[in-house]
């Protein structure tokens, strides 16, 4: 990647596929279920009277953002295996709803958000790299939706915290691609840009996140008659921008 563009171009092709998705996705009122004898039944869901379009938006957001966090976490434990091996857990399933199922982990420190990200690329960090790191975008994540995964009227979410958390998530992926140890290897193996075994499925996935809180964060603003704050960073120097936190982190 390149200097993040001040005008969002960037994200263009994921930002179109995340708002068709979510249109998509974001139905109203009623739902679909398959009966045991195969049958399609469709129900009246009464909560949603009480929400509006843009809260059915947000709603189908979150779920496929929530969604796409354990997809990139089950796919970085299967090319980092020894990562939830050093600290006893017994199987890839176990490590994943350790991060997702839980929200205590010692060897954090207490480290929350960006600070436990970083953790994942610090030499001196002994311990599962991919929980530090995916316990902290995931903590990052919930703080950008309210910690909420449920949205009405009167609910409301800052546009600035999703572009912000979009934006951090290409930091991420610049660091899986360039951070290595002293011994020259890289802390995290996802993308694979070996020619002969092309693998940028890590890439694909984090563009897809970004691209739906990116379009989460235009919906927003436009509702709040409210505008972001864009920012231009190199990736390879930038900080993480605040989300819960109240300053960048470095």
């Amino acid at each position: 990647m390149g200097k993040q563009e001040q005008d969002g171009a960037r994200a263009s092709p994921a930002l179109a596929a995340a708002a068709a998705l979510l249109l998509a996705l974001a139905l109203p009122g009623c739902t679909t279920r398959t009966s045991h004898d195969g049958r399609s039944e469709s129900r009246f869901d009464p909560r949603a009277i009480a929400k509006t379009d843009i809260d059915r938006v947000i709603d189908a957001s979150q779920r496929e953002v929530s969604a796409g966090l354990k997809r990139l976490t089950e796919k970085l434990y299967r090319r980092n295996p020894r990562e939830w091996k050093k600290v006893g857990q017994p199987s890839l399933e176990a490590a994943v709803a350790r991060i997702f199922d839980n929200n205590q982990w010692p060897e954090l420190e207490g480290r929350r958000e960006a600070q436990a990200m970083l953790l994942a690329f610090r030499e001196d960090y002994h311990g599962d790299r991919v929980l530090a790191l995916m316990a902290g975008v995931n903590g990052m994540v919930q703080a950008a939706y309210e910690h909420k995964t449920d949205f009405y009227v009167l609910d409301g979410l800052d546009a600035q915290k999703l572009y912000n958390c979009a934006r951090n998530l290409e930091i991420v992926a610049w660091r899986l691609n360039n951070n290595r140890n002293v011994e020259g290897e890289l802390y995290i193996l996802s993308n694979e840009p070996d020619a002969a075994v092309r693998n940028l499925s890590f890439e694909r996935e984090i563009g897809r996140l970004v691209g739906l809180l990116d379009f989460l964060s235009v919906v927003v603003a436009d509702k709040n008659g409210r505008t972001v704050n864009r920012v231009m960073q190199n990736l390879a120097t930038a900080v993480f921008l605040p989300v819960a936190a109240l300053t960048p982190i470095k």
